[in-house]
């Protein structure tokens, strides 16, 4: 038998970021169906379970954010962001990850896009909200564009990185059986990159769907709240409702968890392979 050892540092830091993740879900599912009496400035009435289980906080939670209107808003912001994003993106990418190498336009459109990343929101945030006014576009249709361009830097990096792995000699066989560009790139490029579109999807998902500064700016005053937007009713001038607040937390972490499931198989894949530069 081959002992093995233990790496001790490893498994430190390993426990260490598992509690970081374990600690804040256990205080939001328990503040989450405890009653506000419950509720004590003690560190034992915080951690200690609930007396009873109840799920009148989440029931409370929905009617106070209009749970349904407002869950439908985000995910139609949040599905349609998504597939522009993997479409537009991944064809960016690819004109851009085929070409920086051999042009220096091209390179430098590519470094000018990605160049984007280091651009804060709050520097933007007031002339966009006042563009978007003027051009009819402080609804969701003016976040949903403003989201596929905030994503386009990081995506096209991911994507041109990811290119760098499938072999030019795929496209070379495919012009010789007369297959156009387009017609390449979407028979052949376009399923390969599979991971990498799983992994665009759950980063802009995840980002679009968490996000309260953009349509807080955008839509201000159209009354489309997103679920992020709707959860702000539980803060006041004199405090926060807690329990509503973490039970409508929970409420939205389902969607989102759902999705992030179903896509985790190529996010490792893609990740991996779409950080080769």
């Amino acid at each position: 038998m081959i002992n093995k050892k233990i790496n001790w540092p490893a498994m430190i830091l390993l426990i260490l970021g598992l509690s970081t993740i374990a600690f804040p879900l256990y205080l939001t599912v328990v503040i989450a169906f405890k009653q506000p009496s419950e509720m004590t400035n003690t560190i034992s009435g915080i951690l200690s379970l609930p007396k009873t289980w109840s799920f009148d906080n989440f029931k409370e939670a929905m009617r106070v954010t209009n749970f349904w209107q407002s869950l439908g808003n985000s995910l139609l912001i949040s599905v349609v962001t998504v597939v522009l994003s993997v479409l537009v993106h991944s064809l960016m990418g690819y004109a851009l990850g085929r070409n920086k190498s051999s042009s220096k336009f091209y390179n430098f459109v590519y470094l000018f896009i990605v160049s984007g990343m280091f651009v804060p929101f709050a520097i933007l945030m007031m002339p966009l909200a006042k563009q978007t006014a003027e051009m009819g576009l402080a609804n969701w249709v003016g976040v949903i564009l403003l989201y596929v361009v905030f994503f386009m830097p990081m995506n096209i990096l991911l994507y041109s990185g990811y290119l760098v792995n499938i072999p030019m000699a795929l496209e070379e066989a495919a012009k010789v059986d007369g297959a156009s560009t387009w017609t390449t790139y979407w028979k052949i490029l376009f399923p390969i990159m599979k991971p990498m579109h799983a992994t665009v999807a759950v980063l802009t998902a995840l980002s679009v769907w968490n996000d309260v500064m953009t349509p807080l700016v955008i839509m201000a005053g159209s009354e489309q709240n997103t679920l992020p937007l709707a959860q702000l009713n539980f803060q006041s001038q004199f405090g926060t409702n807690y329990n509503l607040a973490f039970a409508s937390y929970l409420l939205s972490l389902i969607p989102i968890l759902i999705f992030y499931v179903i896509c985790q198989k190529q996010i490792l894949n893609g990740v991996v392979n779409g950080a080769v530069k």
